[in-house]
């Protein structure tokens, strides 16, 4: 590849990089903004964060486009081409987190006009919610600085995901079994909850694709990489 040939190629790559970070702080934002309205009630942010799933898929399609155009033109090969194989990969888990910020501000606001409220607004809720965007925040990071210590980190927390869903679950097992009544709106919040756990596992396989276009090692599904993880 001739030098003007080369600048161009990391000029498109590096405008593809830019841009996933853009949507990344986008989609970070959104979900922030819909656990906030889960508690808050704020019926504004809710149909804020719908409406800007829109500019989510944008990004998710324009970017693509430009991988399989940088792939198809540049022929890129060894650590340019894993890098392009892993945004691929990231788009859709940010079009992902995207769509389960949508959903909890859909939920969230189901919830709240459907008023009666029994189920005060869990502050667990909210502190599961920030645990999942400072994973994503982390993955983000680990992409931006190509930094593998960084993303092995985001993927050893994944566990406290983890744990404070089974925290949650744990509160409203005992509100449903109390009062039945509050069955059905103790649901939608466990589906609330299960969403934002969703999203700490889509930051976690981000940072695995890090791991992946640093190493060249693809260790997705590995129990071994986790627990190490975990360890560390």
């Amino acid at each position: 590849m001739s030098d003007h040939l080369s600048k161009q190629f990391d000029l498109e790559l590096e405008n593809i990089r830019t841009r996933i970070l853009q949507m990344g702080g986008l989609v970070e934002r959104q979900v922030l903004a819909a656990v906030d309205a889960f508690s808050t009630g704020n019926l504004e942010e809710m149909q804020q964060v719908i409406d800007n799933d829109s500019e989510v898929d944008a990004y998710e399609v324009g970017i693509d486009e430009d991988c399989t155009l940088l792939i198809a033109r540049r022929q890129p090969t060894a650590r340019d081409l894993r890098l392009i194989m892993a945004i691929s990969r990231i788009v859709t888990d940010l079009e992902r987190v995207g769509d389960k910020a949508s959903k909890i501000a859909n939920m969230s606001r189901k919830l709240h006009l459907a008023g009666g409220q029994r189920i005060p607004r869990l502050s667990d809720v909210y502190h599961s919610g920030r645990l999942a965007t400072d994973m994503l925040q982390g993955a983000l990071d680990s992409l931006a600085r190509l930094d593998v210590d960084a993303a092995r980190h985001v993927i050893g927390s994944d566990k406290a995901i983890d744990a404070a869903f089974n925290a949650i679950l744990r509160q409203l097992i005992t509100y449903m079994m109390e009062d039945p009544r509050t069955i059905s709106e103790a649901l939608d919040i466990i589906w609330i909850a299960k969403a934002i756990e969703r999203v700490g596992d889509h930051a976690a396989n981000i940072a695995e694709n890090v791991v992946y276009v640093v190493s060249g090692t693809d260790i997705r599904h590995s129990a071994a990489v986790r627990k190490k993880a975990d360890q560390a």
